[in-house]
């Protein structure tokens, strides 16, 4: 079973467009790469269409993992949301304890850490999860090392 991914409707409306432009604009440029390819003659020596053969197989992928988070996507009720402890929908402000600085996250079900979202999942967003403002908290990075946060604000 796949896991569900939390989304803000922001978020999976900008997904499903995403998915929508690659079905549609993206199948008929890669369709239009191997016609052209297609053209110059024997495939077995011909770059343009392997080229355009693997660009198809990774667009391809991408549209099946587009469809599988939309498929598993679990809409957040921003209303619901409160600010005593943090959870997934949480915008928090924590203090990184080793280097004395502020950073700013919105926890959701998926990273995005361009964006400053951090997935539930990940070793800072699961180790803030249920936290209040005040608390401390230790996340355990894939290295081995621990970072200590504490927890500033909670908002929505």
């Amino acid at each position: 079973m796949e896991k569900q991914t939390v989304f803000t409707r922001e978020d999976y409306n900008k997904l499903s467009a995403e998915l929508n432009k690659l079905k549609t604009e993206g199948r008929d440029d890669i369709a239009e790469k191997i016609k052209e390819a297609r053209s110059h003659g024997d495939l077995s020596e011909n770059a343009e269409y392997d080229e355009a053969m693997n660009e198809q197989a990774k667009m391809e992928a991408e549209i099946a993992k587009l469809e599988a988070s939309l498929r598993n996507a679990k809409i957040l009720d921003e209303e619901e949301l409160t600010t005593e402890q943090i959870h997934i929908g949480s915008k928090v402000t924590l203090l990184d304890m080793e280097f004395d600085e502020e950073v700013e996250y919105k926890i959701l079900g998926k990273s995005d850490i361009e964006n400053g979202v951090i997935s539930d999942l990940s070793p800072v967003g699961a180790a803030i999860m249920g936290k209040k403002v005040g608390d401390i908290a230790e996340a355990h990075t894939p290295s081995g090392a621990v970072i200590k946060f504490k927890v500033l604000a909670i908002s929505k």
